[in-house]
């Protein structure tokens, strides 16, 4: 079974997710089950500064204590972060227990991915456990790229520590990110195997009864599921995540009608419109009968300010489909 954690290394609730899965995983009811645990990147401040600033100046930003507020409600900021360093306490994660640094997780997320491409899971795990110790208990700057090799390094990942001064595993990150939002990924952590998730860090009991119920997911091809990202960040609005998805099926599969019509919408929706006219133009002429593609060519030959032609399509498409009207 193949159990993917979408999770942040700057989140509390990530490393008391860990154990709590480790924990479900040594539960009677899953002691047959052959698990690979892969850690995916999430980010749940994409704005934290490249250079970390203490925790304790970050606290004492209003919109911070606002945010902080919405996450117990009740509860103020001071309060919340000690009802979590009980929670991590009672997991085994303790006395010692707190983040000091407000930094960006992006190269933790790197390295993570790397351990995990050119080593193992196992390995990836065990990056994970000494990057949010090293976090949350050791009290590490973790954007620090000196701290994160040493975390590599006692993890058994020497390589790493050196990897991180190149850009290996930047693309890949990023790309995994915009996954991640493709597929609804809105909480750290989030527990996924097959089509099924699993939002927050919940007790043993619910993740192991989550587990035992198994793998649901119908298998589809890669090139499908990278189409239906691509087609799911469109409709949250994020044209050139979703450009950024359909680059390999634009480079391997340019024939198909499907990615271009993807591809012409997430160019129509980021304002490249002469690209959308060019490949909108390409369908109509192999796919004359497409109605769709003739209304958003028409629509992009209004923004391009050609009224006689926009008008002409726009036309064909509603008598084409009269509810295009």
């Amino acid at each position: 079974m193949r159990i993917e954690i979408w999770a942040d290394m700057v989140c509390p609730w990530a490393y008391i997710g860990k154990r709590r899965l480790e924990k479900a995983l040594a539960s009677p009811a899953l002691a047959d089950a052959s698990a690979e645990v892969v850690w995916r990147p999430f980010r749940i401040d994409p704005t934290a500064p490249d250079r970390a600033v203490p925790l304790e100046e970050t606290w004492r930003d209003p919109l911070v204590d606002a945010t902080l507020r919405q996450c117990a409600p009740g509860l103020s900021s001071a309060e919340n972060r000690i009802r979590v360093s009980q929670i991590a306490a009672d997991e085994g994660l303790g006395p010692q227990w707190g983040a000091a640094w407000h930094a960006s997780s992006h190269d933790a997320h790197r390295l993570l991915h790397l351990a995990g491409e050119r080593g193992s899971a196992a390995l990836q795990n065990e990056v994970a456990e000494q990057v949010l110790k090293a976090h949350f208990i050791d009290g590490d700057d973790i954007s620090d790229r000196r701290r994160l090799g040493a975390a590599a390094v006692r993890s058994g990942f020497a390589e790493g520590a050196e990897l991180l001064d190149t850009d290996a595993g930047d693309r890949e990150v990023r790309e995994l990110l915009l996954i991640g939002k493709a597929r609804g990924i809105t909480t750290s952590p989030t527990i996924v195997v097959g089509d099924r998730a699993l939002a927050g860090a919940q007790p043993p009991e619910a993740i192991a009864d989550f587990l035992a119920a198994g793998d649901f997911g119908r298998k589809v091809p890669q090139e499908v599921q990278r189409l239906r990202w691509a087609e799911s960040l469109l409709d949250q609005r994020q044209p050139l995540g979703a450009l950024t998805l359909l680059k390999p099926l634009l480079d391997d599969y340019s024939d198909d009608l499907n990615v271009r019509r993807i591809a012409a919408r997430g160019y129509f929706h980021s304002a490249q419109l002469t690209r959308a006219r060019d490949m909108l133009e390409q369908l109509i002429n192999d796919a004359p009968d497409d109605s769709y593609a003739r209304l958003m060519l028409g629509r992009t030959l209004q923004r391009l300010g050609d009224e006689g032609q926009a008008s002409l399509h726009l036309k064909m498409a509603v008598a084409m489909t009269p509810e295009f009207a």
